[in-house]
């Protein structure tokens, strides 16, 4: 069964909801220190043609990338790295696979510089198998896929959108590039919201294309984005793909 994430509040990093299974109090215990409590601040002055809408969520995303690295996971098994493009790395995969209920406690502007305080909760236990896959080039798994097509992440911008990555594991096609043996019927991201009862609100079908309107091949390992508004009632959410 596919993962579905929280959509509780807006701005809120979504927060993984896994199948109910029976643990020993042992791994309970264990789950919950895994389970770290962090936060960060930045400020950021920018400049046109940059708005100040960008600025924010800049500012709000370095915040997080700062939470993340100060926590003493990070700190002692990424201590012995000297690349600071691989640490950037390591830190922003973690920051956008591994955080769940992430607020802004504070936001402020003042001519050019604003500045942004949040606050979440940090999956530690998730450090060593990031950091071994990001220095060994091997690729963690995604939420969801098939043959065609792999679901990499799922999360909540600021302004409740609902942004899905995903990436091209084979050759896909789009009408007029299509050729015999095309992939076009199984390369769709799919999107289900639920109430907080657990009642499907909408299901809605997209295909993952390169660009969002143009009908361009994605050719295996390139990556694109779709960015989907969520219902005003909606609390959680399943994207997966047709198996």
């Amino acid at each position: 069964m596919t993962p579905q994430r929280s959509l509780s509040g807006s701005g809120t990093l979504l927060a993984l909801v896994l199948p109910c299974v029976v643990l020993g109090t042992s791994a309970q215990a264990e789950s919950e220190q895994a389970r770290v409590d962090v936060s960060g601040d930045y400020r950021y002055a920018y400049h046109e043609p940059e708005t100040v809408e960008e600025a924010k969520q800049h500012a709000c995303t370095e915040a997080l990338y700062q939470a993340v690295s100060n926590t003493a996971a990070v700190r002692e098994q990424t201590g012995s790295i000297v690349d600071s493009k691989l640490f950037r790395n390591v830190v922003h995969t973690l920051a956008s696979k591994h955080v769940s209920d992430h607020h802004i406690l504070h936001q402020s502007e003042k001519g050019h510089t604003v500045y942004c305080k949040i606050k979440a909760v940090f999956h530690a236990d998730e450090v060593e198998r990031v950091l071994i896959a990001q220095t060994t080039g091997g690729a963690e798994p995604g939420l969801d896929q098939n043959r065609a097509l792999k679901i990499v992440s799922a999360r909540e911008d600021a302004d409740g959108t609902l942004v899905i990555v995903y990436q091209a594991l084979k050759r896909l096609d789009w009408l007029g590039t299509a050729y015999q043996g095309g992939l076009r019927e199984s390369a769709d991201v799919m999107v289900d919201f639920y109430d907080d009862q657990g009642l499907l609100v909408r299901s809605s079908r997209h295909p993952a294309r390169k660009t969002v309107a143009g009908d361009d091949v994605m050719n295996p390992g390139e990556v694109g984005t779709l960015r989907i508004a969520k219902p005003g009632n909606a609390k959680t959410y399943r994207v997966w793909v047709v198996k």
